[in-house]
């Protein structure tokens, strides 16, 4: 790239004679066009091509003159008119022009470059640095196997290119924008360990990424590395399965049909709350949760009322046997809204297993973002939460927040890194939606 950019290159000047460098190699050729200025060789463009399958078996005078050639098409409008000294590292070139029985194919491209006012001279390859370069840049597709080459072509149909940036149309038929370097880099640690990111393992901060628009091959392996090496991660650890306890299935018919409710706590005091109120519909594993001073009926009740107004009234509530849920204040709310009780076995609570799991998920997140300040943790409840509903739950296939509300929530991290929401529009099917809607609203 700093072969191609200013201030190396200058503009022509008419009144001197233009200057090419060529060289070639065995399977390319390059060429530079310039002009001396007060002795000094200021480059005006370069090229470079590969050679096909044909021209790589040319000999060696063949190919240099190939690249003589090469360079006259290639700069034709600067030379037309205009005297032009070629170098070469080749010195034959000089003595086959002149040549009268050469091959056709020699005596064609004699004859196209007699247009022209031409002299050669010589030059070592060690002075022609910048042609000899361009004629030895590596191509990629050289050692390639047929079955590399046709994959290759195969998944070049997924990309686009819409400058500045590159896109590609995944699996999902979703088009992501893809990055590279420091930008992948800043979009993991955003998605991990972010306001919003909550610390997750590998494959959930890989998805969180995918949910964000964004896209490079190594995204699930960048991310495994960049857990392992989360100092947070790895001084927390994690609960494996065989130090879980059974979970009992619950059968769930709709979204919002079922609630587990739980507390939390207690914990050091944060703004005069010590405990967490937890609650999770089974169907959607989405998460309301509450700082609160007391874990006392009152506002467990007061609690209710708010997540009923918000998400309808349930058919059941599931909750443990704890005061705060057994008592008469409690049941008077259930009966009004007419949602039955349900209540986990004694030293089972693995019964409303879905709670808990939310709970020592919540749990986990708090306690990789709070840091050393513990009392602190209230203010960082509504980010937990946020990076708990966006974060991928494989019972569902998706996030939370995406059953929900029908798309991917919109992060932080997108409009820091430029995933503009013209790209959600994209792949927005504005028909499919438009008819989705015409069956909503006739139901």
């Amino acid at each position: 790239m700093k072969l191609t950019q200013a201030p190396i290159l200058v503009a022509p000047d008419w009144d001197l004679p233009f200057e090419i460098m060529c060289d070639a190699s065995d399977f390319a050729v390059g060429a530079v066009l310039g002009q001396r200025k007060t002795k000094h060789f200021q480059p005006i463009h370069y090229a470079s091509k590969t050679m096909t399958e044909a021209q790589a078996h040319y000999t060696t005078t063949e190919k240099e003159l190939l690249a003589v050639v090469y360079a006259f098409e290639k700069f034709r409008p600067y030379l037309v008119l205009s005297k032009s000294i070629v170098y070469t590292d080749h010195s034959a070139l000089k003595y086959l022009l002149a040549k009268q029985d050469a091959k056709p194919r020699l005596l064609r491209w004699i004859l196209l470059l007699q247009e022209f006012d031409v002299v050669i001279r010589d030059k070592k390859g060690a002075e022609n640095l910048a042609a000899d370069h361009l004629s030895r840049l590596e191509n990629p597709h050289q050692r390639m196997s047929s079955q590399q080459k046709r994959k290759f072509f195969k998944d070049v149909k997924h990309y686009f290119w819409d400058d500045p940036f590159l896109f590609k149309i995944c699996a999902d038929q979703v088009i992501r924008r893809c990055v590279h370097g420091k930008e992948a880099l800043d979009i993991l640690e955003a998605c991990h360990n972010g306001p919003t990111g909550g610390h997750h393992g590998a494959n959930y901060t890989a998805k969180k990424i995918f949910d964000s628009g964004f896209y490079w091959p190594t995204i699930y392996k960048d991310a495994h590395d960049f857990v392992t090496r989360c100092d947070i991660c790895q001084r927390q650890g994690k609960i494996s399965q065989r130090d879980e306890m059974p979970q009992n299935s619950i059968q769930v018919c709709e979204i919002f049909d079922i609630w587990g409710i739980d507390f939390m706590g207690p914990f050091p005091s944060s703004r005069g709350n010590k405990y967490i109120l937890v609650a999770v519909d089974y169907l959607s594993k989405w998460v309301e949760a509450k700082a609160l001073p007391t874990n006392d009926a009152r506002v467990v009740c007061k609690f209710l009322k708010t997540l009923f107004s918000r998400f309808g009234a349930p058919r059941a509530i599931i909750s443990d046997r704890g005061t705060y849920f057994c008592n008469d204040q409690f049941s008077k709310v259930m009966l009004k809204y007419g949602v039955t009780h349900r209540l986990s076995t004694a030293y089972h609570p693995q019964t409303s297993g879905q709670v808990e799991v939310s709970n020592r998920g919540l749990k986990r997140i708090l306690e990789r973002t709070v840091g050393e300040n513990r009392a602190s943790w209230s203010d960082k409840l509504d980010d937990a939460l946020w990076a708990f509903r966006t974060a991928y739950k494989t019972p569902i296939g998706c996030t939370p927040y995406k059953l929900v509300y029908g798309k991917a929530c919109h992060l932080p991290v997108e409009l820091e890194h430029k995933a503009y929401w013209a790209l959600k529009h994209t792949n927005f099917d504005i028909k499919t939606a438009g008819d989705h809607r015409k069956v909503q609203n006739s139901c």
